[in-house]
């Protein structure tokens, strides 16, 4: 049951941390602050990190104390969403998505390896 909580706030803070990253790329239009945007940004990086706080304490029941495999749970909640929220990555070509995943693969890779 933990892990399935754990997964829930994972995707809650990943959705908040990519609204986070979607409108801060929306908060300078032709040099000029977008306070709207800049207020979405701070509101969905807050939430997410709120819930990512309560993540962490969650991985630490369940014997997870490490800041990589921590760090690369919320990550990759985090770039899946921006990826489907922003549409982009649909656009992009095969080759792309498949070196996208080999890399990210990689990177997990090391992390799990090496962050012990």
């Amino acid at each position: 049951m933990q892990w399935l909580l754990l997964l829930v706030l994972a995707v809650l803070s990943g959705l908040g941390d990519s609204h986070g990253f979607l409108y801060a790329s929306k908060i300078w239009k032709n040099d000029t602050l977008n306070v709207l945007a800049l207020l979405k940004s701070i509101s969905g990086f807050a939430f997410g990190i709120g819930i990512y706080f309560y993540m962490i304490r969650l991985m630490q029941q369940l014997k997870i104390y490490s800041t990589e495999i921590q760090t690369i749970v919320w990550f990759t909640a985090t770039i899946i969403i921006v990826a489907i929220v922003s549409g982009d990555f649909f656009k992009w070509k095969l080759i792309d998505k498949s070196i996208a995943v080999v890399v990210f693969l990689g990177l997990t890779w090391l992390i799990v390896r090496v962050g012990k």
